[in-house]
């Protein structure tokens, strides 16, 4: 360091053997330009905290006074101090040392090997497989003062490996810990971490494994913890909300076929598939396909078949391996005609809509099954039926279709507690998808729930034995219009 000036481009300044430059730092100091914070570690910043200082500085300040340090256990891993504020290090010898707001945990063991990242400095952290093996080790300590992280929280990085780059990856990773384990005399650390990879692979009993991650995926049904931990925001939400029961109008047999007409009409229109409405009304009535139009006019066909028949629409799911079997039915007839989209089987690669990127196709199943914990853990009707709806849309299990049976699996979770039927108009559209996308990118419920309350007041009015009736009704509401051209109206 030849010049510690200009000082505001330097937070923190390091003392030097250079007789100059030290000399320099001390006038600095006599004269209020510097202040002291840390042993051998000054600062021009009169204005935070020595704490947050050394904070925003931590690497540099390590990698400057401990050149050849290794960051490296659970630091190597989280890349911050704990919450009690310890951060570990390999180094040439084993010693605490604080700093403000900060205790280095120096471990004496072998320095940085080929392949460890470099940090700052002459700072290197410890590559993955080499983390790995030291969190293996035994801590004398718990919680924020152990060098290691728990068990379960290895297992779940284990399984991220795995859910990010297949079986094949895991491999890799365990092939490249076993010749790190044998550089850095680490072999009973890789045995036990071979033995958790053999489980999470299933090769060996997956009783060795704790993460419920890991448990899943060494049982078949690994899951998407990020889509868990949004399910249990919408599942709270629900939880401190009550909601309105609007009981079903329609209860005989023709009023309740009318509203599933207008029902599979809208569910169909709004995912593109998009019909005159006297067209529509033909294709029901005679049971028959337009001959220029037969796959969407068996996806109008097929969503009639299912919510028009009270007895299907009876039926909701009374265990995980139900809901799974359900949906595979409902989408095998609202797809029939799409063979190509694979009707009855769940998705066999990745879709998206938009920016949103849905569950991987790997994890569908057991994205559904432990979902299903918070949908069973529901009793209000409109409680279980928005969470059922959002579950499917936002798994996607399916590679098309994915929201016309959503709203048929919403529905019947109505219908089963003698509640209306909800119906997502044309001019309702935009909101609805909107609210959607609301949930699943900003994790936030309330304008779901606020859009799907809406919808279900609106529907709770659409009733007649009277078709044309029923009709008048929906146009009176602005149902059919488009969203920019009107606005939702409900007509009590």
């Amino acid at each position: 360091m030849e010049n510690i000036l200009p000082l505001h481009l330097q937070e923190v300044i390091f003392s030097s053997s250079i007789s100059k430059l030290s000399k320099q730092i001390s006038k600095l100091e006599k004269g209020g330009k510097l202040r002291k914070i840390a042993p051998r570690v000054y600062t021009p910043n009169f204005t935070d905290s020595p704490e947050t200082i050394v904070r925003r500085n931590l690497f540099a300040i390590i990698g400057t006074l401990y050149p050849g340090s290794l960051l490296s256990h659970r630091s190597a891993l989280e890349f911050k101090p704990t919450s009690a504020g310890h951060i570990f290090l390999t180094y040439t010898y084993t010693k605490k040392i604080s700093l403000p707001g900060i205790t280095l945990r120096f471990i004496e063991g072998y320095g940085p090997i080929a392949g460890d990242n470099p940090l700052s400095g002459e700072l290197h952290a410890s590559q993955m497989e080499r983390a790995l093996l030291e969190n293996m080790q035994v801590s004398r300590q718990a919680g924020p003062e152990s060098k290691t992280i728990t068990l379960p929280e290895l297992e779940d990085r284990l399984e991220q490996v795995v859910r990010v780059k297949g079986e094949a990856g895991l491999n890799e990773l365990r092939d490249k810990a076993r010749t790190i384990a044998e550089s850095v005399g680490m072999q009973a650390e890789f045995d036990k971490l071979n033995k958790l990879i053999s489980a999470l692979l299933n090769t060996n009993p997956s009783k060795k494994l704790s993460s419920p991650l890991a448990v899943a995926r060494a049982f078949g049904n690994p899951y998407d913890p990020a889509r868990l931990s949004l399910l249990e925001k919408l599942f709270v939400e629900l939880k401190q909300k009550e909601f309105k029961e609007l009981p079903e109008k329609n209860t005989s047999n023709r009023s309740f076929r009318n509203f599933a007409f207008f029902e599979a009409y809208f569910s169909n229109y709004i995912e593109g598939t998009e019909f005159e409405l006297e067209d529509a009304k033909k294709i029901i009535e005679t049971g028959t396909p337009m001959l220029d139009r037969d796959e969407d006019s068996h996806d109008i066909l097929g969503t009639y078949k299912l919510v028009s028949n009270r007895e299907e629409m009876n039926i909701t799911p009374g265990n995980p391996d139900e809901l799974l079997t359900i949906l595979l039915y409902r989408h095998k007839v609202l797809m029939s005609a799409r063979t190509s989209k694979k009707p009855g089987a769940f998705k066999d690669k990745n879709n998206r809509a938009g920016e949103t990127h849905f569950v991987d196709h790997t994890l569908v199943k057991g994205t559904l099954i432990k979902g299903f914990d918070y949908y069973q853990a529901h009793s209000a009707p409109f409680a279980k039926a928005a969470y059922m709806m959002f579950l499917v849309s936002e798994v996607h299990p399916f590679l098309d279709g994915n929201g016309r049976t959503a709203r048929v699996m919403m529905n019947a979770e109505l219908v089963k507690q003698g509640q209306s039927k909800i119906i997502i108009p044309t001019v309702y559209r935009d909101d609805y998808m909107l609210a959607l996308r609301r949930l699943t990118r900003q994790q936030d419920p309330s304008a779901y729930l606020r859009m799907l309350s809406r919808a279900h007041e609106f529907s709770s009015n659409i009733a007649g034995e009277d078709m044309g009736v029923m009709e008048k009704h929906l146009e009176a509401s602005n149902a059919f219009k488009e969203h920019d051209k009107a606005k939702l109206k409900i007509i009590t």
